[in-house]
């Protein structure tokens, strides 16, 4: 969990508490979820070039290709995770900025989360430590295939976009584990939420979204 408030200093509570009403107004309810946003700092996990636009409502650029996800997607896709009550160990495939593992550290006991960049994932562990969070793991790996050896996870979060669902991620779901993952091509991708039962796998709508491609291998 996050100790303290590292880091609050550059930011006055009244924007983030105004980013949290904007989230309200779009539609997030969970309480749990919007009292992490607010508390996350989220101006450390962007460029210091960047960090007066930290609570926007935006996503921003963090090098290497990718972005920090926009607020609302991260409250939506957390809020899928806890909507069938509060997992214990979720997989999160693509660490990105961090950003989106910190907000779920404050929500779950367990995170696990894999990236295929080593300089993204080192600023990431980085922060990490700095901001005392100590129920996060990562693993330098292909996203596509998840992390088995933790498995299986309650949930899974997938922050870049795959064409198609990967096999691997699917048979690392426990029964009753919920999938929430961008599927599609840069013109136009659909979150989904798809839950296990058994062997067989119920898949439903969220929102149409912009994620950057899910990229194999490690680079």
């Amino acid at each position: 969990m996050i100790a303290g408030h590292a880091g609050i200093g550059m930011t006055s509570l009244r924007t983030r508490d105004r980013l949290v009403r904007r989230l309200q107004d779009e539609g997030i309810k969970s309480a749990v979820v919007l009292e992490s946003i607010r508390e996350v700092p989220r101006h450390l996990f962007v460029e210091e070039a960047l960090a007066s636009r930290a609570y926007e409502d935006t996503a921003l650029p963090i090098g290497f290709g990718q972005t920090i996800s926009q607020p609302y997607i991260v409250a939506l896709m957390s809020e899928a995770v806890l909507a069938g009550g509060v997992p214990q160990k979720v997989l999160e495939v693509g660490t990105g900025s961090g950003y989106q593992a910190a907000v779920l550290a404050r929500l779950v006991p367990h995170v696990y989360s894999v990236e295929r960049n080593p300089n993204l994932l080192q600023r990431a562990r980085r922060l990490f430590r700095e901001l005392r969070i100590y129920n996060i793991q990562t693993n330098f790996s292909d996203g596509s295939w998840g992390w088995p050896s933790h498995g299986p996870y309650d949930a899974i979060v997938v922050t870049a976009a795959p064409l198609e669902v990967p096999k691997a991620l699917l048979e690392q779901l426990g029964e009753g584990g919920r999938l929430v993952i961008p599927v599609g091509d840069r013109g136009g991708q659909e979150l989904r939420l798809i839950t296990r039962q058994g062997d067989k796998f119920e898949e439903s709508h969220i929102a149409w979204v912009s994620f950057v491609p899910l990229v194999p291998g490690r680079g």
